[in-house]
């Protein structure tokens, strides 16, 4: 392994993936360490995205896919006939571990003809949690928690001026190699390069960068709500001359295309209970950085701004709850009923057994935010396995411990899987 490799929590998954299956492939968004975390397993490679490798595969892609395996193919989707001639291999070969496929978009143009079921695994990766980036110690385990392990009082050294940097800062590999001052650079330029280039190869359609832009800017505005995009048409409208609904959504879809916009689902638990529940999803940018340079927010800004760092919070708690969940199967999603009862996040594992959190940026919530989980435990309680733990994620807690009621105090930065 590269001594400058920063270990990410996929690697292990990527290996047992790679013993079980005879191709792997590796989705998220440009910049998050796809190509990186791939060549570490990967015996040989070759990156599709350059020009002269582009014009091989398409006439050649057999050629392309030769060499030791497991051999990494980077940005396949720039050559989608190399997934149907790669499946094909496969089966010929019958050996498991022979290619890694890297891919920052869906396929532009015509589909490949087999979904590889059977042949490929699919592997979702995201920037860098606070865990990985060495930003959170990791002390309290998420599997330990599901496991029924009793929360030990730990210092927290975060506060909300910290989590403001850190959400400014993102959570992408190349933050690493800069100064300080320069990593707030990373998260305008990714945007400037989707605006301009990656949202119209994606979409496969002549993109306007100026509507690009809006569209983010309004995305960012809604950060982890459930915002519907209708009302995005109505907030881009106001912002610079009318938008229909379908253009919206049709721009939409391309910034999911490329991984920049995650929708966080509405849970739904088999409940006799007659309460309806809301089934929008939350909308959340890749990146909690992503949202703030789309706002052109910075840390002093934000710290003036408490409601809209709050939001940004909740959204870089997304992305670290949903890295830390990936690695025990499990999925993070939202709940809200017809009553506004809520929970910021449900993390589900495939064994039904569930948590409830609520993210808060301060401490001046935390009552509010336990009774409303109590609440709903009790509600869901009636008809539905116990919650494995009820718990608070914050930034300004100073300790993490077990409150009277039994709703766990989770600062940030000692979170991990």
């Amino acid at each position: 392994m590269n001594e400058a490799y920063r270990p990410r929590l996929v690697d292990e998954k990527l290996t047992q993936l790679l013993g079980a299956f005879g191709g792997v492939l590796i989705e998220g968004p440009k910049w998050c360490g796809k190509s990186w975390t791939a060549s570490q397993q990967a015996a040989t490679e070759i990156y599709i995205d350059q020009q002269d490798n582009r014009k091989r595969a398409l006439l050649l892609p057999d050629s392309v896919l030769e060499g030791k395996t497991p051999r990494l193919i980077d940005e396949w989707q720039d050559a989608p006939v190399l997934w149907d001639t790669a499946r094909r291999i496969i089966d010929s070969r019958h050996a498991p571990g022979q290619f890694i496929f890297t891919g920052s978009s869906t396929v532009k143009g015509e589909e490949p003809s087999h979904t590889g079921t059977g042949r490929f695994s699919r592997l979702r990766m995201r920037p860098l949690s606070l865990y990985e980036s060495g930003d959170s110690s990791g002390i309290i385990s998420l599997r330990e928690l599901f496991a029924g392990g009793k929360l030990e009082n730990q210092i927290s050294g975060m506060d909300a001026k910290t989590a403001i940097r850190l959400i400014c800062k993102g959570g992408w590999p190349a933050s690493f190699w800069v100064c300080e001052d320069a990593t707030m650079l990373i998260a305008s330029q990714y945007l400037a390069f989707v605006a301009n280039a990656d949202i119209e190869r994606a979409g496969g359609s002549t993109k306007k960068p100026a509507l690009v832009k809006r569209i983010l800017r309004s995305l960012a505005r809604n950060a982890a709500t459930s915002v519907r995009l209708s009302s995005v048409a109505a907030d881009v409208s106001a912002d610079g001359g009318d938008v229909s609904d379908q253009t919206v959504r049709t721009y939409y879809e391309a910034l999911q295309a490329i991984f920049v916009v995650e929708e966080q689902e509405a849970w739904s638990p088999s409940l006799r209970s007659r309460v309806r529940i809301r089934a929008t999803p939350k909308r959340h940018l890749a990146d909690p950085s992503l949202a703030a340079a789309a706002l052109g927010a910075t840390p002093p800004a934000l710290e003036k701004d408490i409601r809209t760092a709050g939001f940004l919070f909740e959204t870089l708690c997304f992305r670290d709850l949903s890295v830390y969940a990936d690695s025990l199967e499990g999925t993070v999603y939202h709940y809200q009923d017809e009553t506004e009862l809520e929970a910021d996040a449900v993390i589900q594992l495939p064994d039904n057994r569930w948590a409830a959190l609520e993210v808060k940026l301060g401490t001046f919530e935390f009552d509010k935010a336990a009774e409303n989980l109590i609440k709903l435990k009790g509600k869901i309680a009636e008809n539905y396995p116990a919650p494995a733990f009820l718990g608070i994620v914050t930034a300004s807690g100073g300790v993490a411990y077990t409150r009277d009621d039994g709703v766990l105090i989770l600062p940030i930065d000692c979170l991990g899987p």
